[in-house]
């Protein structure tokens, strides 16, 4: 192995003497050239459902439902279906561009459902929320068949936290309704990961982690205009580890997909300012702050209107 360390000017110079060499040496002028490209051009927009958004305006806003009796947050405030609709309303009058729906808690040593519970959980919102052709959804879940029945009733993306890993149908389902995806990386299901926050190489293992699902998704049939990443914070990973997600999270641009963040009330905003999670609104608005600063393009959040 070869460390080689310069500057951007240098690299560039570099790149022309590297074209003309044998020993793999073209493919790496090609591989510097792609991440000077993806550095330099920020993803522009996207298209969820009819809408398409400008991601270099602003960040899009996804507004966060869980539908659960154990959510670290809220969990059980808005267990009801009838809950559920008055809070995801509440959203939107806010400004939220988009509704995440979660029926499963994928909070550390969260146990899991079967997915007959999960739906029952989520379909009267879904339901009821599609009444209104303008308001675009998002489902949490990593079971195909979950995504699936939601998929057939009108919902406009998968949030998979699993990236594409614990269903190996997952791809296909999306694929074949050809909407937008969120493949995030966690080192471990929610029962386990907090146990298993130990890499090789932080940064470049998860970002390792998440080209492996991008080629899931490819492989499966998915647009690559419809791939949307997402670090995990707080998915298997330290306080540390969280923060240095934060200060590194340009470096997940190299992937050339929009960003999404998702630090609302985290456990790390609690153990660095030692507060409940109901007190960590200007914390999360700080690290979302940052985000925006290194290249987040779509901030998931409980506090819509305060965030805005």
């Amino acid at each position: 192995d070869i460390l080689i360390m310069g500057t951007r000017t240098q690299f560039e110079l570099l790149v022309p003497k590297l074209k003309a060499q044998p020993f793999g040496l073209k493919e790496l002028a090609g591989l510097l050239t792609d991440t000077f490209k993806k550095l330099d051009n920020p993803v522009r927009n996207i298209k969820i459902g009819k809408k398409n958004f400008n991601l270099l305006k602003r960040p899009l806003l996804m507004g966060i439902l869980n539908v659960t009796p154990d959510s670290f947050s809220d969990g059980g405030k808005f267990f009801s279906p009838k809950q559920a609709i008055v809070r995801a309303k509440k959203m939107l009058a806010e400004g939220a561009d988009l509704i995440d729906i979660g029926a499963e808690s994928t909070r550390p040593g969260a146990p899991e459902i079967s997915a007959q519970e999960e739906l029952r959980r989520l379909i009267p919102v879904i339901k009821e929320l599609r009444k209104n052709p303008k308001i675009i959804i998002s489902v949490d879940t990593t079971k195909a068949l979950v995504a699936e029945k939601c998929l057939k009733l009108g919902v406009h993306l998968i949030n998979d936290v699993s990236g594409l890993k614990a269903d190996k149908k997952m791809a296909k389902v999306i694929a074949r309704y050809k909407v937008p995806v969120v493949l995030m990386h966690r080192s471990a299901k929610s029962k386990t990961m907090q146990k298993k926050t130990t890499y090789n190489d932080f940064i470049p293992d998860i970002i390792d982690s998440l080209r492996e699902s991008v080629e899931l998704a490819v492989k499966a049939g998915i647009s690559l205009k419809n791939i949307v990443v997402d670090p995990g914070i707080g998915f298997g990973k330290t306080t540390e580890q969280n923060l240095e997600i934060i200060q590194r999270l340009n470096e997940f641009k190299l992937l050339g997909f929009p960003i999404m963040l998702g630090a609302s009330r985290k456990s790390v905003i609690g153990n660095i300012l030692d507060l409940p999670v109901d007190e960590r609104l200007a914390g999360t608005i700080a690290l979302n702050v940052l985000g925006m600063a290194r290249g987040a393009n779509i901030l998931r959040v409980h506090d819509v209107k305060k965030t805005l």
